[in-house]
């Protein structure tokens, strides 16, 4: 069992014990209820004391149990919660550190609750679209009023205990610790000032009352603005119905109310895909073959080449964890425009309020520039961000090789070049990984780090750790062209260009995609990346994959100089100092002349094939990319497409929402496009892996 019992004097202890935030899985539950009748059946005991080890109180559910029938084997939390609410004897939560979800709830469930300050405390179930589903919603609007307990439930986002045991009225919370320290003691002092008190005089949070004085019209205008708030998540809607329950039901009747909506949004898909999300995010930095105790090397300082757009905002990542950059360039002039733009974006932050004054002056600090190659000599990481090519490339590592330290990181920032190449180009292979950030670099939450044949696991491990440690979601990919994200949108924009041959115009293909839930549809994501970046790309595969069928509107487009909005112009027009897609006659002139040339009669195209051939493209390249070990799991092709590329979260990433829309479905779907002559054929035959699948009954997942 994960929960320790011990007893001194007349007060039991019943500790959690299951790291690294004590939750409260079988065994937990299962220690709490052994500890809690030790505790009743011994009559030397006058009260209870039930605390967790280490940094949390409770963090709630384990998450390791979610999804399997230990979720709800009994005792469930219900049940222990029950239990606590039925001893005879008193029990006081010593909370500490982090109390959260069901940790909140078990809590509730206890007589008295001592707290530490600084303890963060928070109902986040509404985070992976569910609600409280073991009393929150009910327990916590009679303790800290029902407006504070709504904003907190419907949130999810913690609050600190000194600010709610310092709310008036509040009985969350009995006393406040002077220190997370001295908690413990204050609570056996609590405990015996309780100790011995008639079971019929232990206050219980159910038995308090709980209204709101506006009655239904604040829970109205608490709808509006949730609705107005959570467009595609019904869990805010939902938590608001259970909250309100608690003001116009009976106890045990709004308890059966939470449970229903409970279990509709546990069977939605919403909560699917953000379940999935959750568990994705953490899969993503276990790598099968690279333990977790697997020495990491120490990175102090961080050296990047290139101060353009790329390489400042690299740059900014590391400064903002308190990591030293020395940024080399080749021209004075291009270092001080680089160390300018990160001087703007800091004080843009500073001017709004996200970043103190001190902070900025501190990362600033952090930063130093230089012109020649042997002042990174020192650098334990070194990142190149110069221009996409290979040849280029070969002249920064072959200069790294000679200058940096033994068992210095060399990084390529490089999003399609081969990382294998790139390390031959050094006499120490085992050092190169790919870095792949996304623009802008210190937005962006997604780095694809990619693994050569020789990158050291050591190597891996420690990007991956700093990965972490600068608030990125790192995804490991092996090499191929365009690694796991640009591979498959190269597939999403041939489809998208087949579409406009066919009949689509660029606005009804991007409102499509954007209606299905996309922050961005693919001529407006061409226009602000820069049109011309797919027309090299497209020049490179004439001569190595003569093979691949492009729509020819997009290299005619390039041909007028329409390259996006850095143009003023590219599949919309747009005017000076504003973004504001506006549809372009010349576009669907363009456009039409171009199916007269080819012989095309355009087609009714409905907004149903246009998501399906755009989202199942994502779909079978993904498959393939699986089939030939580029990516490990299908969980990280879905985090480069919903940290990295805009895909709804809602919807769980392309691989989850294919496998919820069934894979059979997909696959029949795939098999009619097949039958466009627009396309060869072969791409829209359904991967082995589908195939095996389907055949299998299975998902992804």
């Amino acid at each position: 069992m994960t929960a320790e019992y011990k007893v001194l004097g007349e007060i039991a202890v019943i500790t959690m014990t299951n790291p690294p935030v004590n939750g409260l899985g079988y065994s937990t539950r299962v220690g709490i209820t052994d500890g809690l009748s030790k505790a009743n059946d011994d009559p030397a005991v006058k009260a209870i004391i039930i605390t967790g080890a280490g940094k949390a109180f409770s963090g709630g559910a384990d998450i390791k149990e979610f999804g399997t029938s230990k979720a709800l084997q009994e005792p469930n939390l219900l049940s222990v919660i029950l239990a606590l609410e039925a001893s005879p004897k008193p029990i006081v939560a010593a909370i500490h550190s982090v109390v959260m979800g069901g940790g909140l709830e078990l809590a509730l469930g206890c007589h008295y609750r001592v707290v530490a300050p600084g303890t963060s405390v928070a109902l986040p179930e509404v985070k992976l679209g569910l609600l409280p589903g073991a009393g929150g919603t009910q327990r916590l609007p009679r303790v800290l009023g029902v407006e504070t307990a709504l904003n907190m439930i419907v949130s999810g986002e913690p609050v600190k205990s000194e600010l709610l045991a310092s709310a008036p009225g509040q009985k969350l919370f009995d006393k406040l610790a002077a220190s997370a320290e001295s908690l413990f003691d204050e609570a056996v002092e609590f405990a015996k000032s309780v100790a011995g008190k008639p079971a019929a005089e232990l206050p219980l949070v159910r038995n308090l009352p709980c209204k709101h004085p506006q009655g239904d019209a604040y829970f109205q205008f608490a709808r509006n603005m949730v609705t107005g708030m959570s467009k595609n998540y019904p869990a805010p809607l939902k938590c608001l119905e259970a909250v309100r329950a608690s003001t116009t039901m009976k106890f045990n009747d709004g308890m059966a109310e939470e449970r229903r909506l409970f279990t509709q949004l546990m069977l939605s898909p919403e909560s699917s895909a953000l379940r999935h999300l959750f568990m994705a995010e953490r899969a993503a930095s276990k790598i099968p073959d690279v333990a977790d105790d697997t020495p990491k090397r120490d990175i102090k300082t961080v050296g990047v080449i290139g101060a353009g757009t790329m390489g400042g905002g690299i740059s900014m990542n590391f400064l903002n964890a308190g990591i030293p950059v020395k940024i080399l360039e080749m021209k004075q002039e291009a270092l001080d425009r680089g160390i300018a733009t990160i001087k703007k974006n800091y004080e843009a932050q500073v001017k709004k309020g996200k970043l103190k004054q001190d902070k900025y002056d501190q990362r600033m600090s952090l930063l130093s520039t230089t012109l020649s190659y042997d002042d990174l000599k020192d650098c334990d990481l070194i990142i190149e961000a110069v221009f996409e090519e290979l040849g280029v490339k070969e002249t920064v590592f072959k200069k790294l090789d000679e200058v940096a330290k033994p068992g210095a990181i060399l990084a390529s920032n490089t999003s399609t070049l081969d990382v294998d190449k790139i390390a031959a180009f050094t006499k120490r292979p085992q050092d190169v990984v790919g870095m792949h950030f996304f623009s802008p670099a210190n937005v962006m939450k997604l780095l694809e780090v990619v693994r050569g044949k020789e990158t050291a696991k050591d190597v891996l491990a420690t990007v991956m750790a700093i990965a972490k440690k600068i608030k990125k979601t790192a995804v490991v990919s092996g090499v191929c062209d365009g690694f796991i994200g640009n591979r498959m949108i190269e597939q999403y924009s041939r489809q998208a260009g087949f579409l406009l041959d066919e009949g689509a115009t660029p606005q009804q293909v991007d409102k499509a995609i954007e209606k299905f839930g996309f922050a961005m549809g693919p001529f407006r994501m061409g226009d602000l990346a820069g049109n011309d970046i797919g027309w090299a790309i497209r020049k490179r595969r004439a001569t190595e994959r003569a093979d691949m069928k492009y729509s020819r509107t997009a290299d005619k487009l390039c041909e007028l100089g329409r390259f996006g909005q850095k143009t003023g112009a590219g599949w919309y027009d747009y005017q000076a100092g504003k973004r504001d897609a506006i549809p372009s006659q010349v576009v669907l002139d363009l456009i039409e002349k171009h199916r007269k040339d080819e012989g095309i009669t355009p087609r009714k195209i409905s907004d149903e094939e246009i998501v399906q051939r755009l989202v199942y493209a994502l779909v079978n390249e993904g498959a393939r990319i699986l089939e030939d070990g580029i990516a490990s799991k299908s969980g990280d092709i879905d985090m480069v497409y919903l940290t990295g590329y805009g895909f709804p979260i809602f919807r769980g990433g392309p691989m989850h929402y294919a496998s919820q829309a069934g894979l059979y479905n997909v696959a029949e779907a795939m098999k009619r496009f097949a039958k466009n002559p627009r396309d060869d054929g072969k791409f829209w035959e359904p991967a082995a892996l589908i195939q095996k699948l389907v055949a299998e009954g299975k998902s992804f997942s």
